[in-house]
This record gives structure tokens, sequence and C-alpha cells, in this order.
């Protein structure tokens, strides 16, 4: 499968309801991003997917939610209220803000411009409590959620009587004040992370048997690459990249970034971090830490920290005293996913155009036509505003509402293509006629509606999502929505699955018509009652991916389609 276009996955997003921009009747607002109706249940599925796999599915795992809003003091002891920045440039002549990492000297890339000297950007979005706006009241919505756990280790440890290893799972919003988000939902100012905080032993304190904290660091990485290609992703478009020494931050030992091939320019680009950073953040917010250990972690003495996170191993033997019993600071392994990040990632995944089935070479043949003469009517006007050009004139041909020269070059080398490609390129041509300026040009009048009746007939878009993953898992539809018997067993039907599953019924078109926009939007099972259900009580089941179709009882509707989704509630 060849990976879509990022701009086809925006574009489902918006038509069919998984994502809209944020504050769009206002203009939008940059980076920000609203999860419409199908959107929410798929992040939804992913986050309890992503729940259901670490705290559920083992023994040695708990749950957190914590406040967003924490006490300054947290911000400063974990490094980020003093380096939690990103070095910037201006442009002196533009005005434009740039990463210094992101530019090559002093010159600006948009303008050429000169560029000042650069200058830190705090990330972290600072806010104030209570009603007086001063440094008393300064708080910040937190950038991470990992903070939240390690302030928690010793609540957690000890109300749930845990002993080591074990960790601590949490799904939250974070924030930050990104300078260059964008990428659509891949780099946002408002963001929900899905992190784990995994407590262990010190290489000193292991008993015989017990695991180290490398092998226990190897194990997170293999299991959390799994779950992605559990839930759908081809382990030909992930890979698990070791960071150079010049990338780790100081205090980890090792981390490992799984990545995704992104459509564009994205590319390779990080799903989850996977790091060890051994006992820095739990000694970071402790008191009593000895000088040895806080200049080995560079960190500062924490004179304002009420305790100290260390944990009781009343199981350690010392081999020189042969004393019974320990205290010390565990080490942490911290797996570290974007719900966003996934949720576009299996978007990503899932998209697929296909031809199902070949079109009538007279259908071919009158689009072929239309496109000869569109082709025509396209280099002609290429051609006179090349004159334009050459004149020093405008690139715009017949009026100033025309598309421009790039524009229409752009239009006639994607119309070849398509041409070029037939069958298989058919939704190529919808592609065309949505290209900047294609909406100007009375020449493709003619060729989009015979290509959008071909598309209708022959193609189809599909959302191969996992059906855990997909926000509907079965439609319900009637054959006949003007016979009350076949209305009346569908939705019958709607509402004794409804409790198992997430399903929908739907009259609005023709079965074809129906078929193709749960294709679009995900839904792996499809239901149509007819007149031969009124006969023998059983229903078409329609599986999304193969397009297959079998009878089945409505008695059996629930344990089958459970079964098939991949619920144990049967």
């Amino acid at each position: 499968m060849v990976a879509p276009d990022m701009e086809k996955i925006v574009s489902l997003s918006k038509r069919r309801g998984f994502i809209f921009q944020s504050s769009e009747v206002y203009g939008g607002i940059g980076s920000t991003w609203d999860y419409g109706p199908l959107g929410v249940e798929l992040k939804n599925n992913v986050k309890r997917a992503w729940w259901r796999s670490v705290v559920y599915d083992r023994e040695d795992m708990e749950g957190l939610d914590a406040a967003i809003l924490m006490n300054r003091l947290v911000w400063r002891y974990s490094g980020h209220e003093a380096t939690f920045s990103d070095p910037l440039v201006d442009c002196k002549q533009c005005k434009k803000r740039f990463r210094s990492d992101h530019v090559q000297g002093k010159v600006c890339p948009e303008c050429t411009g000169e560029l000042t000297d650069p200058r830190s950007f705090n990330l972290m979005f600072q806010t104030y409590l209570g009603p007086v706006q001063d440094d008393s009241g300064l708080a910040y919505l937190r950038p991470e959620t990992a903070q939240g756990i390690f302030v928690n280790f010793a609540n957690v440890q000890q109300t749930m009587r845990r002993k080591l290893p074990f960790g601590v799972a949490q799904i939250g919003k974070s924030f930050r004040n990104e300078i260059t988000p964008g990428n659509f939902t891949f780099r946002t100012r408002e963001f929900e992370q899905m992190e784990i905080e995994y407590y262990c032993k010190p290489p000193k304190y292991l008993q015989s048997g017990e695991k180290d904290d490398e092998v226990l660091h190897q194990e997170w990485i293999e299991q959390r690459f799994n779950w992605y290609v559990r839930l759908g992703i081809a382990p030909c478009r992930l890979q698990k990249r070791e960071q150079s020494k010049e990338e780790l931050a100081h205090y980890a030992k090792a981390t490992t970034d799984i990545e995704y091939i992104f459509p564009g320019s994205l590319g390779w680009s990080e799903l989850e971090g996977v790091a060890n950073r051994q006992d820095y953040d739990l000694s970071a917010h402790s008191k009593d830490i000895p000088e040895t250990d806080l200049e080995r972690l560079k960190l500062s003495k924490n004179i304002d920290s009420i305790q100290k996170l260390d944990y009781f191993d009343e199981q350690y033997v010392d081999p020189e005293t042969n004393k019974k019993g320990a205290r010390y600071i565990p080490y942490v392994i911290e797996p570290s996913a974007g719900a966003d990040r996934a949720t576009l990632a299996f978007l990503c995944e899932a998209y697929n155009e296909e031809l199902v089935s070949e079109p009538k070479e007279s259908d071919l043949t009158q689009l072929r036509e239309a496109c000869t003469l569109a082709a025509k009517n396209l280099e002609k006007k290429v051609a006179e505003a090349e004159k334009q050009k050459a004149k020093g004139g405008e690139t715009k041909v017949d009026t100033k509402e025309s598309p421009t020269l790039e524009q229409l070059k752009a239009i006639s080398d994607g119309l070849a293509r398509a041409v070029e490609g037939l069958p298989k390129t058919l939704l190529a041509f919808e592609d065309v006629c949505n290209m900047p300026g294609a909406d100007r040009l009375d020449v493709l009048k003619k060729t989009r509606p015979i290509a959008a009746k071909l598309c209708d007939e022959y193609t189809r878009v599909v959302l191969k999502l996992h059906p855990q993953l997909a926000p509907i898992k079965v439609a319900v539809f009637p054959l006949k929505k003007n016979e009350p018997r076949i209305v009346e067993v569908a939705k019958k039907i709607r509402h004794d699955l409804q409790p198992y599953l997430r399903i929908v019924y739907d009259d609005t078109a023709g079965i074809g018509k129906l078929y193709r926009r749960q294709d679009e939007i995900g839904t792996p099972f499809c239901i149509t009652v007819d007149f031969q259900t009124l006969e023998d009580h059983t229903v078409t089941v329609r599986e999304r991916d193969t397009m297959q179709q079998e009878r089945v009882a409505i008695t059996q509707l629930a344990p089958h389609l459970c079964q098939k989704i991949g619920l144990s509630i049967f």
C-alpha cells in the first residue's frame, strides 16, 4: 500500500467528522484541533486499547489521573522552569521567528533578512492561581504528565502495597507553547499523552533472578512496538531508533524512539519514546539526597520538598553485612506515547483507495475523450500564461480570478498522470479537480461529473482500522426503508446490539452508497435486513475489508460480531 498524502487525511477528517479546525467560525486558531463525533470515538478507542494493554493485561501496573495544575516548585526542581526552552531567532526585516537549530547562519530563510542572536523561549504556558496576578500565584499548565506520576510515587506504592518492580500509567492533557507547530495533529500546543513510569530496582540492590533496568528497558521497547503492530500498523512502517549520546538527556541511561513513517514531509517521526531515566526524577523531588548522588545526577539540593521518595526493600540482604532490608531511590523506565500522534498514525495506516471492479471500456472512453478536450484547453491556457509572463505581466489568464501559471501546470500534469494510469487512477481525478485553482476552470466541468460517477460505481475509499479502534463497530441498514416490517426488525437489531457494540442505523441512501459511507469511516461490519429476514430470521453481514457477505441468524449476531471484533463478552 502506498501511503496517502497528508492532505487526503486532513480532507477525510473534515468531511467525515473525525477532526475539525478549532474555532473555525472565527478563522481558527493555529495548530489547535477539535475531535468530531467519529474522531472522539477513534481517539477514545486508542486510549482504551492502550489502557487495557498496559494496565488491565498486566499484574504490575496501577492507574493515576494527576491534576494539570501543580505546585510551581514541581517544575522548578524537575528542571522545566530553567531549561524547558527553545533557542529562537527573529528576522529584523519580516519579523518572523524561527528556532535557531532550524536555520543556517544569520540569514532569514523567508526573506533573506538579517537574523537576531538566539535567545531562550520557555515552552510552558503560564497562568495564575487566585485573583491577583503576581509572582506568588504563578503556575503553569503542565508540559508533560510524567511529573504528576513522580510526585505521587509514595502515595501509589504505599496505598496499593506495591513491591518493585511496578508501574503507574496515566492518560492526560499536556500543553507546550511550541514555536513551530504543524503537520495537522502531529505537533500541537495542546495534546494528550499516554505515559508510564515503571519503577524498578537499581543494579546495586538486585537479588538473584531479578531483572535489571536494562533488561526491563528492552522488554518495554518490544512490548510497545508490538502494541502498534497488533493494532494494524505494518512493521515495515515502524522502526526502533536508539538515540545517540548527543541526543540523550543528561540523566538518561538510554532512550529508544519508536517511529512511524508518516506521509509527506514528516517522514520518519516519533510516536513514542522509551527511556531509562535511572533515579533522576525521584531524586529531584526528594529531600536529603546525598551530595554524591546530587553530583552524579547533576541536581541541585531540594530545600523545599518535605518528603524523600524512596522505597524500603525488606527482602534485600546486604552481601557484606548480611543485614536485611535497604532503603533506596528506584530507577524509572518511561514509555511515553502521544494519543494524538497514535491516532493520526492509525488513520494514515488505515487509509486505502481501491478499485473494487473494472469499469466498462465505454465509460472509460467517455472519460478519456473529456480529458483530451480538457488537456488541449489547458495547454492553450498555459501557453497564454507563459506569453504574459515573458512580457513581464501577470501569470494569470482570462481574468484576475483565473489560476496562476504554476497552478495551471500542476493541474495539467495531474490530469495527464490520472489518464495514463486508468483505470487504477480513477480516484486521482477527484484530487485533480480539488487542486488549487481547479474550481475556476470551466475546462474541467465535463470531466468532473464523468469521473465522479465512475468513482461512485467502481472505487471506494476505505479505512481499514483494527476493529477495536473503529469508531463505529456495526451499521444496520433496511433493504427498503418504506417497508415497516423490515425497518422494525432493523431498529430492533440496533437496539439489542447497542449494549455490546457502538452501532448505528442508517436508511438515508441505497445499500451500495451506505456501504461506501461506512467503508470510508472504517466500520468493520454492516448488517442488511431484507425480505428473507422476515422468512428465516437471518440477516446479511458484510465484512469491510474483503466485502464478503454471509447470512447469520439474528439470535447469533451478538456473539458472532463480538468474536469477530475480538471482544470477550460471550
